[in-house]
């Protein structure tokens, strides 16, 4: 059995080595020119299921090289209002074992280190354009440079613009959230340290202020076993700035300054040290999105043909689970293709992975969702000021009662790690 990967972003890449991992002979496509081309973002959050969907498709030694690239694992979630002032702070459960630990890491840094070993398998500068099926039963990507590949399965990995996507399910819709964000990074210097909310260095930080404005502040810290470490970054803060559309001006054409400078107007009355921060994010590394989702999809029949993570369930950065997703997405199909290598009927092993996929995947879309939603009450005139004080005291109540607090931590690690769920949820009082 021969695979067609297109895509070597961080689903395609994890299949690619459970599939080589299995014996399985595997080919994967990527339009970028090179390793560290086109990757916008700076932090992906490994969940535990992420993390062990990881651990099962990499060889010990790849997996060994991402868990040296993470950074230091946020010990704390730290929410707060934009004047830095406390909602909620907890603490969040760690394990001895990595394999089942919230890890994060730079998007460049997990692509580097997960290309080790598929040296013979990644295949850049390769643009798919479309698939077409024969009669033997075989399927043949076609690429722009008019080169072709035939194998036994196609699965595209191809993200959020997935061209796998539109020629097998046409009908798939991808929609506006009506969420803008603008995000950047900075160095992570004791001067813009001090800039930072109380208890952001080892926590995820989220702001909530008014007219549904929200921020997220990670703090990368890197161990390195000696200066200049290959393949460890610099420690830096990264920064992300989301609202509803309606509150941003035209953007059309603007500068990474320009946006830059957009944020400052449109917060002038948050913590003074949060407008800084805002004012030292590099303007080349500013970037801004208009966030997007999958509209949830029937069930359709199986083929030799199938996708994989932001390609067939795009979701927000809501809940941060749109990586973890496609990892997950990665090690069930491998189990699946790897039964086909051992006998199992190809269609029936695919059909087997779509089945349970959409369930969770649209599960997770749907959760994501109600995170950054621009029609959400919250982005409203009028009773938005209603919802920000009710969704402000239950935090504040959460927070001070730790029976409450103990239970919506379970449920939050419930969601993003589907092996201990019910344990911890049964445990949380």
């Amino acid at each position: 059995m021969r695979v067609l990967i297109i895509g070597a972003g961080t689903g395609g890449l994890c299949l690619a080595h459970g599939l080589k991992k299995a014996g399985v002979d595997v080919a994967l496509f990527e339009r970028d020119r090179t390793p560290r081309s086109m990757l916008i973002g700076y932090r992906v959050g490994i969940s535990p299921d992420g993390s062990r969907a990881l651990h099962s498709c990499l060889p010990p030694d790849v997996f060994a090289e991402f868990v040296r690239t993470t950074a230091r694992p946020a010990v704390r979630i730290n929410m707060r209002t934009e004047k830095y002032k406390e909602l909620l702070v907890a603490e969040l459960p760690r394990s001895a074992d990595r394999a089942h630990n919230e890890n994060s890491v730079s998007r460049i840094a997990m692509r580097t280190a997960l290309l080790n070993g598929l040296e013979d398998v990644v295949r850049f500068d390769k643009t798919f354009t479309h698939f077409s099926r024969n009669d033997d039963g075989s399927v043949t990507a076609f690429f722009d440079d008019g080169t072709s590949e035939t194998g036994d399965v196609l699965v595209g990995a191809d993200g959020a613009q997935s061209k796998v996507r539109k020629q097998y399910l046409p009908h798939a819709k991808i929609v506006d959230t009506g969420i803008t964000t603008i995000a950047a990074k900075l160095p992570f210097t004791p001067e813009n340290a001090a800039l930072l909310p109380p208890q952001a260095d080892g926590g995820v930080t989220l702001l909530y202020g008014p007219k549904g404005m929200f921020v997220i502040i990670h703090v990368m810290r890197f161990d390195r076993q000696e200066k200049g470490d290959s393949g460890v970054e610099d420690d830096y803060i990264m920064w992300g700035y989301a609202a509803s559309h309606d509150k941003f001006p035209d953007m059309t054409g603007m500068t990474q300054e320009q946006l830059r400078q957009v944020v400052l107007d449109m917060t002038p009355k948050v913590h003074p040290n949060l407008r800084e921060l805002f004012r030292r994010g590099d303007p080349e590394t500013l970037f801004q999105i208009k966030v997007r989702t999958s509209e949830p999809l029937p069930p359709w029949k199986a083929s030799n043909v199938t996708m994989i993570g932001d390609s067939v369930h795009l979701m927000t950065p809501g809940r941060g689970i749109g990586a973890n997703t496609a990892l997950r997405d990665a090690e069930l199909l491998t189990r699946k293709l790897t039964e086909a290598h051992h006998g199992k009927e190809i269609v029936q092993a695919i059909s087997e992975y779509e089945r349970e996929m959409v369930e969770y995947g649209f599960e997770a879309v749907l959760a994501s969702r109600e995170q950054m939603d621009g029609n959400g009450v919250i982005h409203k005139p009028v009773i938005g000021r209603i919802a920000l004080a009710f969704m402000r005291t239950f935090l504040r109540v959460t927070n001070a009662v730790p029976a409450l607090k103990r239970r919506m931590m379970a449920q939050d690690a419930a969601r993003r790690d589907h092996v201990n769920s019910a344990h911890e949820v049964v445990h949380a009082g």
